[in-house]
């Protein structure tokens, strides 16, 4: 993959220029307002290719008019009437690190208000017994994890962005964690949530289950701050574990190991990392350079010992030709998990090189797969790329396959370049039985492909919730509808 060797520089803030606000905030909120220039540029984009790649081209022309910061649920309330009432878009910012347009917001025919909810933080009641955690909105994972640590006690969500991203982000896009199998999603680590609308607060049952008709929780999961902002949350937690059993299981084949990690996840066991990596990706993340795949098994608990399920996994992984362990070295769990965390820090480094590196995620079943694994790496191939694969999550109907793309950029028309190769991957995804993001949200990037997944009954019935809650239409317009 040749590259110019040029690094593109970071721009200054001080350098940017910025489109003028269009909206000036007066009291009571003014007090929480902000319209300074590094603000509104630290809330402009996401983390995806095409945001980084515009911020260092310093086009900030999307730029938010107003940032606001409340830190009270009261402040949250005012800030929207004063949005309902002024006509501002509202975006509700967490952690700023969606990958799909998210907090863009692209409708530059009124004032924008990105709405920081950082402020209303903190872990307000943990109730062992009932293994519960009233947490609010705007709490980043590392201080939830601080929180709950002294009580032995842990939320066991970690996506990729769990440093930096928010529990009312995870809430709002259906967030999923590291774990394969198991509690890994936010819609089943949520009891019950607490959301402000423009029409009045809502609050869900505070139980453990109910089936007095359809689930309000399930309106709030993956709304994407589209019908209301995610203030609070009361959260299941479980007991730290202190047991684990792993292993990098090397296969000369990957047909073969997609088969015995489909055998594993519908033996009933219950891994917490059932992670396959095909041979790019296991030279790439975890150095192998036999051309052999990894599947990287882990087994954990708080109170039992997880050898039994562990040895069985690997029972299983040998049916199907299996090994543990690699005499000439590389593709251990922990090799690929540090080149995981540094990830995103080295995909910028490569954007400045020249370089296209960008994700898909979508799930399948598993029937399914091998035909849509071939579909996404021709789209990539007829566009000069290479492409990588791994599970991120495993289920007994079908994997959750995840595809890193690289290929050799256009400068000054990376964008557009990427724009076009993000549609032909798309509809080679959806063409061949996956969904358009199994955990990235949908945002405004994947709104072409989910407008057509979703069943048009569906779609009648979010626009009327839109209309009934958000009558003014101020919340993050763009995203979902």
């Amino acid at each position: 993959m040749p590259l110019d060797g040029d690094l593109t520089p970071v721009p200054a803030i001080d350098a940017l220029t910025l489109p003028a606000p269009r909206a000036q905030p007066a009291p009571p909120v003014a007090r929480l307002c902000t319209v300074e220039t590094e603000a509104r540029v630290r809330h402009t984009y996401g983390k995806a290719y095409r945001d980084v790649v515009r911020a260092l081209r310093g086009d900030f022309a999307a730029a938010p008019d107003v940032v606001a910061r409340p830190s009270t649920e009261d402040e949250v309330v005012g800030l929207l009437d004063w949005a309902t009432s002024t006509g501002l878009a509202v975006v509700p910012f967490g952690g700023g690190t969606s990958v799909v347009g998210g907090v863009e917001c692209r409708d530059r025919s009124r004032p924008v208000l990105s709405l920081d909810l950082r402020g209303l933080a903190g872990v307000v009641e943990v109730d062992p017994t009932n293994r519960l955690a009233l947490i609010l909105g705007g709490t980043e994972g590392p201080a939830i994890a601080e929180a709950l640590r002294p009580h032995g006690l842990s939320l066991r969500h970690y996506p990729q962005s769990y440093e930096f991203s928010t529990l009312g982000g995870w809430v709002a896009t259906r967030a999923g964690g590291h774990f394969a199998t198991g509690y890994t999603h936010i819609d089943d680590l949520v009891q019950s949530v607490r959301v402000v609308t423009p029409v009045g607060v809502a609050e869900s049952p505070r139980v453990p289950a109910s089936g007095a008709g359809p689930a309000p929780d399930r309106l709030w999961l993956g709304s994407e701050g589209t019908l209301g902002v995610v203030t609070a949350a009361r959260v299941r937690v479980q007991e730290i574990p202190t047991r684990t059993a792993k292993a990098a299981v090397r296969f000369a084949d990957y047909g073969v190991a997609v088969a015995a990690t489909r055998d594993v996840v519908q033996s009933g066991l219950r891994p917490a990392n059932c992670r396959l990596l095909d041979p790019l990706e296991a030279l790439i993340g975890a150095g192998v350079a036999d051309g052999s795949c990894r599947l990287l098994l882990a087994f954990e608990s708080a109170v039992l010992d997880p050898s039994s399920d562990f040895e069985q996994a690997l029972a299983l992984c040998r049916r199907h030709g299996g090994t543990v362990g690699d005499p000439a070295g590389g593709g251990s769990s922990r090799e690929w998990t540090d080149t995981f965390l540094r990830a995103p820090y080295l995909r910028d480094a490569l954007v400045r090189l020249g370089v296209v590196v960008e994700t898909f995620e979508t799930a399948c079943t598993w029937t399914a797969y091998a035909d849509l694994r071939s579909a996404v790496t021709d789209a990539v191939a007829a566009a000069g790329g290479v492409v990588s694969a791994r599970f991120t999550h495993v289920y007994p109907d079908g994997p959750a396959p995840y595809f890193t793309v690289y290929a050799p950029a256009r400068r000054g028309g990376e964008v557009e370049q990427w724009d076009a190769l993000k549609a032909s991957v798309s509809a080679a995804i959806v063409a061949t039985g996956g969904t358009i993001t199994h955990h990235h949200a949908v945002g405004r990037d994947h709104r072409p492909w989910y407008d057509r997944e979703r069943p048009e009954p569906f779609a009648l019935a979010l626009r009327a919730a839109k209309s009934a809650l958000d009558p003014a239409g101020i919340l993050n317009p763009g995203v979902l509808l």
